[in-house]
């Protein structure tokens, strides 16, 4: 009895293993194509002629390089535009910092692209390059477009409608100074877990607070436990560890910032969380029952892809 039993088990298991590993096949997210437009970029100085995009695995060329991921935007680019260049363009960050802007218009249904150029005519000491994607990917993979294609020797990803107060790059940027003075790989992420229990964070929905709950729960399962908030959109990479990350992201959607911060991990990447000032914009995008369901699809199919080494990670 205990040998058929044994005989029931073994090929119930033979015939699950094969449909498990066939289901993460096709809940997986196709790899990211970039179609010949998405490879150039325009700006003041070259608005009808687009000119070509360089690649992150070039050497650096200037200090900073702000990527924006950009999805409907016209109403919250603008402040958020002149907030970023007002302090980067502060007398005391301009003379010691060379920087470029990239918004990456994620297909955008209304005039984001039109409107970033016509802002980038009224910054004339600014480089303001907008590249136009020719359908939506999500966040992460306008993030990782722009991250593939940047000039800087370190590399800051920021939302576009200005939640997170840019001022606090100057924290980021001297942790990472602390962590990596000689160029080292290393990630910086900007912090609102010291706002759990401020306006800020109380004041939004029950729901949304028990979602986010949950979600800090099911991270600490997966492995990215030891960062308190991995879902803020303001992170510095140094370019070495740009470089080796944004390579091997697979995820588009909102919950690809755990895979960036899992890769940094599986790299040896050290990251250190900075409290940083944040504060709610109307106008998120984010569906919080169907976004975060997705999340733990998308949570669920990157950790099986890794652990069967679908999706590798290499320095």
């Amino acid at each position: 009895m205990d040998q058929s039993v044994l005989g029931y088990s073994l090929t119930a298991l033979a015939i699950s293993l094969p449909c498990l590993y066939l289901a993460l096949i096709l809940l997986s997210p196709p790899p990211i194509i970039t179609r010949p437009s998405e490879k150039t970029y325009r700006s003041r100085k070259s608005l009808k002629d687009p000119l070509s995009l360089p690649s992150l695995a070039d050497a650096a060329s200037i200090d900073l390089s702000v990527i924006i991921p950009a999805y409907n935007e016209t109403s919250r680019l603008p402040s958020m535009l002149e907030t970023t260049l007002d302090h980067l363009n502060s007398t005391s960050i301009r003379q010691t910092r060379t920087y470029e802007l990239i918004i990456i218009d994620d297909g955008s249904k209304d005039d984001t692209s039109a409107l970033a150029l016509k802002l980038a005519q009224q910054y004339l000491n600014s480089d303001i390059r907008v590249v136009t994607l020719e359908k939506n990917l999500g966040k992460g993979g306008a993030v990782r477009h722009g991250m593939l294609h940047a000039r800087g020797n370190r590399l800051l990803m920021v939302d576009a409608d200005g939640a997170s107060r840019f001022e606090d790059l100057e924290l980021l940027w001297k942790k990472m100074d602390q962590l990596g003075p000689k160029n080292e790989p290393t990630v910086v992420v900007g912090s609102r877990a010291h706002l759990v229990k401020t306006e800020a964070v109380v004041k939004r929905s029950v729901l949304r607070n028990i979602l986010m709950y949950g979600l800090h729960t099911i991270l600490r399962i997966v492995g990215v436990g030891h960062i308190r908030d991995t879902q803020c959109g303001f992170k510095l990479f140094s370019r070495r560890a740009a470089q080796q990350i944004f390579p091997a992201q697979h995820l588009a959607t909102w919950i690809f910032d755990v895979e960036l911060l899992l890769l940094a991990k599986q790299l040896g990447i050290p990251v250190a969380e900075v409290p940083v000032q944040w504060h709610e914009v109307a106008g998120s995008k984010l569906n919080v029952v169907k976004d975060s369901l997705q999340m733990l699809r998308d949570l669920l199919v990157l950790r099986a892809n890794q652990l069967t080494g679908r999706w590798k990670s290499s320095p």
